[in-house]
């Protein structure tokens, strides 16, 4: 792990003065946000810590895929969060900015411990536990929790498995190293459900999400001058399948297996408006660059944005010329 002694140490300390903690992970959190959030939480709760925990969503829901979960009745609302903590911990986000609500309160902590995997990550925190070839911010919190002697039970090993899981899809990309494995090995030993886990995250979806997937294949389209498949789906599409932005996020899974491109890209409306921009690669582009560009971040093989505007083929026009210069 690259991440410098010092950090190491400074996070061990500050974690272990302080008595109370806020944590928070990305808005819209996926599996490896919330895994990570709610591990380190149950964790440092059952160590004494009075341990407060939340994202800066608006709605404040959990995404229906992760309501498995333990730990879910230990998270409260961002209203509820402390607006200056003496110490606070984030996950899985890059920036103030993807903190939504809670940005002014990670602003205002007095120690910040920053917690991600992405290379994009613009070192924020007072406290930096960033590592870009960690496979997950899992793997990160699963040694911070080893340095602060904590036992891993079945229900943070479910957690972290999630986590883990997710950010490797299904242990396919290519941040799949030996150790992730390992690391899998240790959370299914302390007790981690792996096949309940695999099976509602993937293999579990509304009738609705099945109906919409058709709906958003037949518009499919392939730009040949990018190598990039893509498609959308507007709000009136989900309305019409009576299912929302958080039941389809397996959608673009689908979409990048399609032989002909290298990238895949969905575009889902919001109820504002603007579309969030899922973005996968087989391995010939960087999407996790091409993100960043538009205000958005992740990984070479699988990123996101959110659109300024409701115009999906003009946004799709954005992509496919950085996709060509990139």
């Amino acid at each position: 792990m690259s991440i410098p002694e010092r950090e190491w140490k400074e996070a061990l300390a500050a974690i272990t003065e302080a008595p109370r903690i806020a944590l928070a992970c990305h808005l819209g959190p996926d599996g490896d946000a919330l895994g990570s959030l709610l591990a380190a939480t149950i964790a440092l709760r059952n160590g004494g810590h009075e341990a407060i925990a939340s994202w800066g969503s608006d709605p404040f829901e959990v995404p229906p895929h992760y309501t498995y979960l333990p730990g879910l009745d230990r998270l409260s609302p961002p209203s509820s969060f402390p607006a200056s903590p003496e110490l606070m911990i984030t996950f899985d986000a890059g920036s103030f900015e993807r903190l939504g609500s809670l940005e002014a309160n990670a602003r205002a902590a007095g120690k910040l411990i920053v917690i991600d995997h992405h290379v994009s990550n613009e070192h924020f925190g007072t406290i930096n536990l960033i590592d870009g070839d960690a496979a997950a911010s899992a793997v990160i919190v699963f040694e911070l929790l080893k340095r602060l002697s904590v036992s891993i039970g079945k229900d943070i090993a479910s957690c972290l498995y999630t986590g883990l899981v997710t950010d490797t899809g299904r242990f396919q990309y290519k941040n799949t190293t030996p150790d992730v494995h390992r690391m899998a090995a240790e959370l299914i030993a302390a007790g981690a459900p792996h096949v309940e886990i695999t099976q509602q995250i993937y293999n579990t979806h509304p009738v609705g999400y099945l109906r919409l997937a058709a709906v958003a294949l037949d518009k499919l389209e392939v730009r040949d001058d990018a190598s990039m498949v893509w498609t959308w789906v507007t709000k009136e599409d989900l309305d019409r399948s009576d299912v929302g932005l958080e039941d389809i996020e397996a959608l673009i899974d689908l979409v990048r297996t399609a032989d002909v491109a290298d990238v895949a890209v969905v575009l889902k409306q919001q109820s504002d408006g603007r579309y969030r921009v899922s973005m996968r690669s087989k391995g010939a582009a960087d999407v996790g660059s091409v993100a960043t560009r538009f205000g958005g971040g992740g990984h070479a093989l699988a990123a996101g944005f959110t659109t300024v505007n409701g115009d999906p083929r003009a946004t799709i026009e954005e992509i496919a010329a950085a996709l060509r210069t990139s």
